[in-house]
């Protein structure tokens, strides 16, 4: 079984490496490629420094571009298993082997890792924590099926997700709306408690600006993916 670590990386010169690290030491088994998504920082230069296998995106795609690049990668490539693990040092490669366990003995397409099952660990602002309830509730609203942590970028999808998504996946905040897309798609998809660190580098894409904007976007986003799915069913 060939497993892939997809890691998507902007402006994340401070972290990338020591991220890489840990999943060498904890996740041996996984190969890793990192996408750089046109980073403005050095983080280039750390890749190549570092060997670090990478694809430079010639211009920003944003995150859900890079994360389909990265499946993408995983389709051509051969591989039968793919998770996310973001490029700030956040998610910790201990926990692949949990993820790992549930999607093959659960013959699952999608397993996220949730901060909120067991509660513990970071566990982002209350500001952040209230929209990620809320998102929970309207993707329960649509798609019958409680998402506990639906922006976690920690994430393990099997061949048949990757295929998925290497042809169609959300560009903008895609974590929600991928969830749904999932679920819609009749794919079967559980949750693994894991904990959480702050980021060890870098800076979040979602500020205080740009909060309002993206509550609208995920909004309409995930109600017009319910529609859409359950018109194609």
């Amino acid at each position: 079984m060939r497993k892939l670590v997809i890691i998507p990386a902007f402006n994340e010169a401070s972290a990338i490496k020591a991220t890489v690290d840990a999943i060498r030491s904890k996740a041996p088994t996984y190969d890793i490629i990192v996408i750089n998504d046109h980073s403005r920082d050095n983080t280039k230069e750390v890749l190549e420094e570092c060997g670090i296998p990478a694809i430079n995106l010639p211009v920003n795609l944003g995150i859900g571009g890079a994360v389909q690049t990265g499946y993408k990668y995983g389709v051509r490539n051969g591989y039968d298993i793919a998770v996310q693990v973001d490029g700030d040092g956040q998610h910790d490669p201990m926990y692949l082997e949990a993820l790992e366990k549930v999607l093959i003995e659960n013959d699952c397409d999608l397993v996220i890792g949730s901060r909120f099952i067991d509660k513990e660990g970071f566990q982002s602002s209350s500001l952040r924590r209230s929209g990620i309830r809320y998102f929970t509730g309207l993707i329960k609203l649509l798609g019958r099926q409680v998402i506990t942590d639906p922006t976690s970028g920690m994430r393990m999808v099997s061949r048949k997700t990757m295929e998925l998504w290497a042809k169609d996946y959300p560009r903008d905040f895609p974590e929600p709306e991928s969830c749904l897309m999932a679920i819609k798609s009749k794919l079967k998809v559980m949750e693994v408690p894991v904990i959480m660190k702050a980021r060890q580098g870098g800076k979040s894409s979602i500020h205080m600006l740009k909060g309002a904007y993206y509550m609208i976007k995920v909004t309409f986003a995930l109600i017009l993916e319910g529609v859409r799915s359950h018109d194609d069913a």
